[in-house]
C-alpha cells in the first residue's frame, strides 16, 4: 500500500494527465481537519500551510488522509460538481475512477 506522500505525487501526475480535474483530498492533522486540492499537477492545502519548496511534503506531520473526490475543474466560487468518490485515496488510483469520471460529465 502506498504511503500518503507517495499518494499525492501519483494524483499529481494524474492531474497533469487531466487538466479538467481536481482532486480533493481530505483528512485529519492530529485531531484538526485537513484538505488538500491538486490541480494540474499542483498541490496547496485549503486548511494548512504548504511549504514553497517543491521537493518538501505538502503533508504536515501526522496526517492522514481519509478520503479523495475528483472535482470538475477549474473550481468554481458558484458550485463543485463531484465526478467521482467520496472513497478511500488508495482506491483512485485505479484507472475505472478516472474513466468513470469522464463519463459522468
Amino acid at each position: 500500500m502506498p504511503v500518503d506522500d507517495d499518494l499525492v505525487h501519483a494524483f499529481e501526475e494524474r492531474t497533469r494527465q487531466h487538466p479538467d480535474r481536481v482532486v480533493r483530498l481530505r483528512g485529519q492533522v492530529d485531531d484538526e481537519p485537513f484538505e488538500l486540492l491538486i490541480f494540474r499537477g499542483f498541490s496547496s492545502s485549503t486548511t494548512h500551510p504548504t511549504s514553497f519548496d517543491p521537493d518538501a511534503s505538502v503533508l504536515p506531520d501526522g496526517t492522514r488522509l481519509d478520503q479523495v473526490e475528483v472535482l470538475q475543474g477549474p473550481l468554481s466560487p458558484t458550485g463543485e460538481i463531484v465526478l467521482s468518490g467520496p472513497m478511500e485515496p488508495v482506491a483512485l488510483l485505479d484507472e475505472e475512477h478516472w474513466v468513470k469520471a469522464s463519463q459522468a460529465r
